[in-house]
């Protein structure tokens, strides 16, 4: 009777496990589903080219999103969009988008799907609105393209926490106009110190001169990182990393 009561609570035991809650087995995170959007209507910067070989590939190498690359305004109906869980900016000028396509965009975002935005994206639909209550402000002149030194603002981000205090790079720094430093999380900043304030051009605002940050837009996570004139900065594995983790935020795949 001993061997069968042992017996029993195994069957138990192996039959409580197998219908336990679906929560409480571990599960893969789901992959993300990235529009990546290239069109420029202004400058066209050579990186972008390098850029699009880049997102596909980290995407693929950290496991969070796959990519797809578009140059078509067409792509941003309700119905192609309910595809995709973000979408990715590198633009520039007054992308050739009619207003249900921006009505779907806008309203992507804000039902809580994600929007990133790289270096030039803020060079981008100065003459709508809505598109800076998204992405935060806009591209003001670019006075510096040297070695400069980035300081980190929030050292706790887990999306540049990883930088330390600071950090230097060799790019384009863009200054922000109309920038909406109260609804925005500025996650990296320029240290004037480490450039030339006298240069024509120059604007000093009170909010300095912000270069990645984090906002709301409705229920939707957005990121930018003005970052990525140049080759070299798109494969820096600490710009890399940076939008790894951007993105991962954007896609709510971390906290």
């Amino acid at each position: 009777m001993r061997k069968y009561g042992l017996l029993f609570l195994m069957v138990v035991a192996v039959g409580s496990f197998l219908i336990l809650p679906e929560p409480a087995l571990a599960r893969a995170p789901q992959k993300g589903k990235l529009l990546y959007m290239t069109l420029t209507k202004g400058f066209h910067h050579d990186s972008i080219d390098v850029s699009k070989q880049i997102v596909k590939e980290i995407g693929e190498k950290s496991g969070a999103w796959e990519t797809t690359v578009t140059e078509d305004v067409n792509d941003f109906t309700a119905e192609n969009l309910k595809k995709y869980d973000a979408v990715m900016f590198n633009t520039t000028g007054e992308l050739p988008m009619s207003e249900a396509q921006k009505k779907a965009f806008v309203d992507f975002i804000k039902s809580g799907h994600g929007f990133i935005g790289v270096h030039s994206a803020t060079d981008t639909f100065y003459m709508w609105s809505t598109y800076g209550d998204i992405i935060g402000g806009w591209f003001n002149h670019h006075p510096w393209h040297e070695m400069v030194t980035i300081d980190v603002v929030d050292p706790a981000s887990k999306i540049v926490g990883f930088l330390g205090k600071s950090f230097q790079i060799n790019d384009e720094i863009y200054q922000v106009s109309d920038f909406k430093a109260e609804t925005s999380h500025v996650l990296l900043q320029l240290d004037p110190k480490s450039v030339s304030t006298e240069k024509e051009g120059v604007r000093f605002r009170y909010y300095g001169w912000p270069v990645a940050w984090t906002r709301m837009f409705g229920k939707g996570r957005v990121y930018y990182n003005g970052l990525g004139h140049d080759d070299w900065v798109w494969k820096d594995p600490r710009y890399q990393e940076m939008l790894v983790n951007g993105i991962k935020w954007v896609l709510k795949q971390t906290p």
